[in-house]
């Protein structure tokens, strides 16, 4: 009986080690999201029995990213993983792992190629239409459909900054916020340090604003701290920004941030590990993912400070 009992120990070890599975991630960069979305990642990765997770960081290198992505395939990974920062390398990583049969999933960012992904490559994000969308329509209800606005956007070639961007400009051209004016619209590439940077131009331009919306919140906590230093009181300023980030979350419940997006990078790096398996199980996924964004305001933010990135 010892000895049968043995004999199906190793028969099982040889089983689950027959059936370990590799999954190599790529994060274009680790900004405090990105950082979140890849703990997502790695966080379910760890649920799974016999999945091991590679990590690699291009630090925003996208000729790394790409260098990065073929290593993968010369190790013969299971799956790949690849938050890009810049959707246009889509095609060029969509040919790494198409050539190899290796799936692949994007995450957070869509690539531009997205219409032609082949069956076993697939896109895991949030629709960045509800995004701007959510936070632009809140910030003209706090305005009352009336003020000047300041625009910091995310990266230019960047899939969401673009969204986001356009978001605003749809709400503002709806009856309801019309009244809204675009006075400066700039690029702070996602960075608290350029936001505050480029918020500190506007002040000494002498640009006068009632709201600043930013495509995400490390950049709205920048310009927040450059308002701080001019000695500008928040109250008399409307703040809004995109992710939920624990940082922003903190800054909402000292009254400087009016509004955030929860972008969930819990959520994301979730189904992108999900979405992996099956693939790697020649199961069918759907071409696109959406994890729901979702409207957070000092009203409702006791429910999200426990979902905080």
């Amino acid at each position: 009986m010892k000895t049968a009992t043995l004999a199906s120990i190793a028969l099982a070890i040889t089983i689950s080690a027959a059936h370990a599975q590799t999954i190599g991630v790529s994060m274009s960069d680790l900004d405090k999201f990105r950082t979140a979305l890849l703990n997502g990642v790695v966080s379910h990765g760890k649920t799974i029995s016999g999945l091991k997770l590679v990590t690699e960081s291009a630090k925003g290198d996208n000729e790394l990213q790409k260098k990065q992505v073929q290593q993968f395939v010369a190790d013969k990974v299971d799956a790949i993983i690849v938050a890009v920062s810049d959707g246009d390398l889509g095609p060029q990583m969509t040919k790494i792992a198409a050539d190899a049969g290796i799936p692949l999933i994007y995450i957070n960012n869509v690539p531009s190629n997205l219409m032609d992904l082949p069956d076993n490559q697939v896109v895991v994000a949030s629709n960045e239409k509800e995004s701007g969308t959510l936070e632009t329509k809140q910030v003209c209800t706090l305005l009352k459909g009336k003020g000047r606005v300041v625009v910091l956007m995310g990266e230019p070639f960047h899939a969401a900054a673009r969204a986001r961007t356009q978001d605003i400009s749809d709400v503002i051209a709806t009856p309801d916020c019309k009244g809204l004016q675009i006075v400066e619209r700039q690029a702070a590439y996602w960075s608290s340090d350029y936001a505050d940077q480029q918020m500190q131009e506007w002040l000494s331009a002498g640009v006068k604003f009632d709201a600043v919306i930013a495509n995400n919140d490390e950049m709205a906590l920048g310009a927040i701290r450059a308002m701080k230093k001019n000695n500008i009181p928040m109250k008399g300023v409307v703040v809004a920004g995109v992710d939920a980030t624990d940082d922003a979350l903190a800054a909402m419940v000292a009254g400087d941030l009016d509004v955030t997006i929860l972008q969930s990078a819990v959520g994301q790096g979730a189904a992108a590990v999900d979405a992996a398996v099956k693939l790697i199980r020649k199961e069918k996924v759907p071409r696109e993912n959406n994890v729901p964004f979702e409207l957070v305001t000092p009203e409702n933010i006791a429910t999200y400070l426990p979902k905080s990135q």
